[in-house]
């Protein structure tokens, strides 16, 4: 397919950003208001979150689907129907009068919150090849990044201003407006000669294809464990937030603007880099930025007590490096299998969001209690992804 022109390219990345950004405002909007829905619905702390739990849950698993769907009935019909059903599981969180309710509805709001993410990556590289794919996806990055910083803020004045039922308000508006959007403007880049069958036996045999490589799952294994690096101190927002830093429900930012400023900031350099060096160059580079912030991050904390902006801004360098190496990862992932990237983008954010899922519910709470603990799981996680980087880089000479 012809790519589109330049001023449709700049619309398509704003309307991607867009897309993508129900999965982040459906995590960190609603977290200034968890004291507030835990006294209104009788909840404990670790059923609160339990909702964040189950929602990644949900997410990931749907993950495996929404490619595969997107490569059997095209890219624009599988997102339509997906906003239709966040706006639907917004309405039903709104009205959810106990923690159990909730956690259903927060599970359904999972099911169809990655679409957007998911078949947007398929849409780029359905259009473009090369370096222009990586500058297009860090372009879509740069704008997705902000989303993050902003939500939380916004969820900290609807709280303030109207409670926490008008945060899942918020959430459906937002998807009624991206349904209006996609309608009207979303392409379809799937041409129907290109599309794969769902029917049971070929789809299986495609995900064992694609699960079973051993590339693919060290390329998707390093996304996930820089990224789980990163996302341990989202989860653990309300804890880090609240008691470490001692702010108030109205001050995520001092957290969610550093960080995501970095992932904006790295998108931005790999954007630039596009073309210019190798994909495995800028990965290259990118871990000397991600060493260097949580070397300094478990440093600091082993050091001194957290306060601002000391304590942040190692997490803001450590998602600069985390966003530069993640376009051309992702990409390297996704050109495994040229006929199948709608499914290679599904199993890449199913290994990504399964892990969230598990530092969201097991490892945040386990670590949240101290922010030492906090640094040395972030440096953790990133030694692991550097052990996954490099056995691929083993493989990939040896194919090659």
């Amino acid at each position: 397919m012809t790519a589109p022109v330049k001023h449709h390219r700049f619309a398509l990345t704003v309307l991607l950003a867009g897309l993508a950004t129900l999965g982040p405002f459906s995590i960190d909007t609603y977290m200034p208001s968890f004291p507030d829905m835990g006294a209104s619905l009788h909840a404990t702390p670790i059923q609160l979150q339990q909702t964040l739990s189950v929602y990644l849950l949900a997410f990931a698993l749907m993950m495996l689907l929404h490619g595969a769907l997107s490569d059997a009935f095209g890219r624009r019909p599988v997102i339509l129907v997906s906003l239709v059903a966040f706006v639907l599981a917004s309405i039903g969180c709104t009205f959810s009068y106990d923690i159990n309710h909730l956690l259903i509805f927060r599970g359904m709001q999972g099911l169809s919150a990655g679409a957007g993410m998911v078949v947007g990556r398929a849409i780029i590289r359905d259009l473009y090849a090369g370096h222009e794919a990586q500058r297009l996806m860090s372009h879509v990055t740069m704008i997705f990044g902000i989303s993050p910083a902003v939500a939380p803020v916004i969820g900290g004045w609807l709280q303030t201003g109207f409670g926490w039922h008008s945060v899942f308000v918020f959430m459906a508006m937002l998807g009624m407006l991206l349904f209006a959007l996609s309608w009207r403007y979303l392409p379809e880049t799937l041409p129907a000669v290109g599309r794969q069958s769902f029917s049971p036996r070929p789809l299986m045999r495609n995900y064992r294809m694609v699960f079973t490589n051993p590339l693919f799952l060290l390329l998707s294994s390093t996304v996930a464990l820089h990224f789980a690096g990163f996302f341990l101190y989202i989860a653990s927002a309300p804890v880090f937030v609240l008691q470490h830093l001692k702010l108030d429900e109205n001050q995520f930012a001092w957290l969610f603007i550093p960080a995501i400023s970095g992932v904006i900031m790295g998108a931005f350099l790999s954007g630039r880099l596009a073309g210019r060096i190798s994909p495995h160059a800028t990965v290259k580079y990118a871990y000397i930025l991600l060493f260097t912030a949580a070397g300094i991050n478990l440093a600091y904390n082993l050091t001194s007590a957290p306060s601002l902006p000391w304590a942040v801004l190692p997490i803001m360098l450590y998602s600069t490096g985390m966003s530069l190496a993640m376009p051309s990862i992702t990409l390297l992932a996704l050109d495994l299998f040229p006929l199948n990237r709608g499914l290679v983008a599904s199993l890449q954010g199913f290994v990504q969001t399964m892990l969230n899922a598990f530092v969201a519910g097991l490892f945040s709470p386990m670590l949240s209690w101290s922010p030492i603990a906090l640094a040395a799981g972030m440096l953790a996680f990133l030694f692991l992804g550097r052990i996954t980087w490099m056995t691929y880089l083993y493989k990939h000479r040896k194919v090659a």
